[in-house]
Formats: structure tokens, sequence, C-alpha cells
């Protein structure tokens, strides 16, 4: 599952519009928009306040090959 996807199914999971899931997490609507629709270039802190309100939070992973 994406980034974008697990997003956009949290945030339903829990009944937030996008406007929102972004007033809680104190970003723009248009970072929610672009974080939902698969933008490849985020600001990092950003997504991890999205994601903070779900108990989550992105770092650093080892790749598996």
């Amino acid at each position: 599952m994406s980034l974008s996807e697990h997003v956009k199914e949290k945030r339903r999971k829990y009944s937030l519009t996008q406007v929102e899931l972004a007033e809680r997490a104190g970003v723009g609507l248009r970072f929610v928009r672009d974080l939902e629709q698969g933008k490849k270039t985020l600001q990092m802190d950003k997504v991890n306040a999205v994601l903070a309100l779900f108990g989550e939070q992105l770092g650093p992973m080892k790749i598996i090959e």
C-alpha cells in the first residue's frame, strides 16, 4: 500500500474530510490533497504531522532486496 492510499484510508476510517485533516494536522488543504494524490516531493515534517494524528510517523527503513 502506498503512503497516499494509507493516509486516505486512515482519514476515511476516522470519518475526516480533507479540510478537517488539514486543520487538525496544522497543514494546508493543498498539502493534504497532494499527499493523497501521491505527489513525489513532500516535506517530511508535514507528512509526519498528518501521520501523528493516527499515532504513526515516517522514518528510515532498511531496504530489503
